[in-house]
């Protein structure tokens, strides 16, 4: 068993955290939509707005917000699976990358995104914690997370390629490409040393 950032846990302890952080925040996400649709899209307005002082709220605010429950549901199995995994190496080390990521996406957006469009989703953190999950497990050299995220490349890794190319489909390719690159980074400055002697752990 590794280290862990919460002291006296145990690997079961991780792992239900883990699952109830992840259901909670997919719930979350799908009351928010919930509230949008009752209100007649009020919530959209806090999206991002591309170079606009009102539209930096969006930074923070663009991974609860969608454009529709079909939106919501296209996230929610790789937001669930992607954040189980990266919240059982600890839920403050989870929470501080998830930030990381959904700042780098959210001001990366900002800046390049096309003009007069509003951006929101919570597939940028989906990109973001599926380089963050691949990347870690061979940045700190632990057997079993390398083997979960070269399955997790293998069964996504094709979506993924495809979600970063430029397109006009109205898909906000650059928020997957800067939140795959912003999880690979995230990955590195966050690995945790190698410790010898000890067995390896899904983490």
């Amino acid at each position: 068993m590794s280290t862990t950032a919460e002291p006296g846990w145990t690997q079961t302890d991780r792992t239900r955290a883990a699952a109830k952080l992840m259901l909670g925040w997919v719930a979350l996400l799908w009351a928010l939509e919930a509230v949008d649709q009752v209100t007649g899209h009020a919530l959209d307005q806090y999206g991002i707005r591309p170079r606009e002082a009102d539209g930096l709220v969006g930074i923070a605010a663009h991974p609860f917000l969608h454009f529709g429950f079909g939106h919501v549901a296209s996230n929610t199995v790789p937001l669930l699976v992607f954040g189980f995994i990266a919240a059982l190496s600890g839920i403050r080390r989870f929470l501080a990358v998830s930030v990381l990521i959904t700042f780098a996406v959210g001001a990366g957006s900002w800046l390049v995104a096309p003009p007069h469009t509003l951006g929101a989703g919570a597939s940028g953190l989906v990109y973001g914690l599926f380089g963050y999950v691949v990347v870690r497990g061979f940045v700190e050299r632990k057997p079993l997370n390398a083997v979960v995220g070269l399955v997790l490349a293998a069964v996504w890794g094709s979506s993924v390629f495809l979600g970063v190319l430029p397109t006009d489909s109205g898909v906000g390719w650059y928020a997957h490409l800067i939140g795959v690159v912003a999880g690979a980074v995230t990955a590195l400055y966050h690995r945790r040393p190698v410790t010898a002697g000890r067995t390896p752990a899904l983490t």
